[in-house]
């Protein structure tokens, strides 16, 4: 699910949400109090009505004359809000979510919706994959643009990572995603993890190049003592995605690198899916075994056909 520093993010912005709303209201509140003596009076009766409301309350005395004092005094209050043009409810805290009051649940304690879609929002953000997804769904993928076998293969493949992220869970499994480049492959990983995302798992998207570079960096800090590493998500996240897979410099950082993330991942039941511009036997010739099978082996092949679809644009 969310990662602990997503919900922290989310819940620290609808927080601070909510005491900026605070803020406000008692800065009209006291702003109304130096424009007129009046409400500044209504306000210390209704401080010390309120104090007295809850004493007899305490004391078991009958509370209804000063219940009606108070609502006289508030709907004065109101009156002469008004006549200094300003709204009725000028000095009522104005929260951003009316639902939840800006605490992200609702009175019976369920999550509000206002922070279900905070936490969608901050998981696109840190998937790395905002843009893309903003552009890039199972909706707008189009079939037409590919003729003959293509569009049969293509057909099964959109069917194929349509039920992939209607039902994704924990270990749901692996994706390949083979062919050349513009067929498709980046548009299908956008919308799965679009999907994904809104389920409420963590997505993290990014080049194999990119990614490689960042365990490298890693160790580097590792090395200086420095602790703030930033690859422990690539090994955590429910779905990890790795485009353009082959295109990364081959070393033996690279290939241990590489092996230790498909691995940590395969055998702690985390998913993946790995786009490549290269063909089984290209795979088979530039890694050696033990990551081709982890590669090929444990994955669902799914071959992109067809001219590049960006010329259709």
């Amino acid at each position: 699910m969310y990662s602990y520093e997503t919900y922290a993010k989310v819940k620290e912005e609808i927080q601070k949400r909510r005491q900026d709303a605070i803020r406000e209201a008692d800065l009209r509140a006291e702003r109304l109090r130096l424009e007129s003596e009046e409400i500044r009076e209504i306000d210390r009766e209704l401080s010390a009505t309120g104090v007295s409301i809850f004493r007899a309350a305490c004391n078991k005395e009958d509370i209804t004359p000063l219940k009606v004092r108070n609502l006289e005094l508030q709907k004065r209050k109101k009156s002469l809000i008004v006549s200094l043009g300003y709204p009725e409810n000028y000095t009522e805290i104005q929260y951003t979510c009316t639902k939840c009051s800006d605490t992200g649940y609702n009175t019976f304690g369920a999550t509000c919706s206002c922070l279900k879609e905070a936490l969608v929002k901050a998981a696109i953000a840190a998937s790395g994959m905002g843009r893309l997804l903003e552009k890039q769904s199972f909706d707008n993928f189009d079939l037409s643009i590919y003729e003959g076998k293509a569009a049969e293969t293509m057909a099964r493949n959109l069917a194929v990572a349509r039920e992939y992220a209607d039902s994704f869970a924990k270990n749901r499994g692996n994706l390949l995603l083979i062919g050349k480049t513009g067929t498709g492959k980046t548009h299908i990983s956008s919308a799965i993890a679009g999907k994904v995302i809104e389920k409420g798992f963590e997505v993290v998207y990014d080049s194999a190049q990119n990614i490689i570079n960042d365990f490298e960096n890693d160790r580097f800090k590792s090395d200086y003592g420095h602790k703030d590493f930033h690859c422990e998500r690539y090994m955590e996240c429910d779905l990890l995605i790795i485009d353009d897979l082959g295109t990364e410099f081959t070393t033996p950082f690279t290939v241990s690198t590489l092996y230790n993330l498909l691995n940590t991942r395969q055998n702690k039941g985390m998913s993946t899916i790995i786009s490549t511009n290269l063909s089984p036997d290209e795979l088979a010739r530039k890694y050696e075994d033990r990551i081709y099978s982890r590669i090929v082996g444990c994955s669902r092949v799914l071959v992109f056909d067809g001219k590049d679809k960006r010329i259709h644009r």
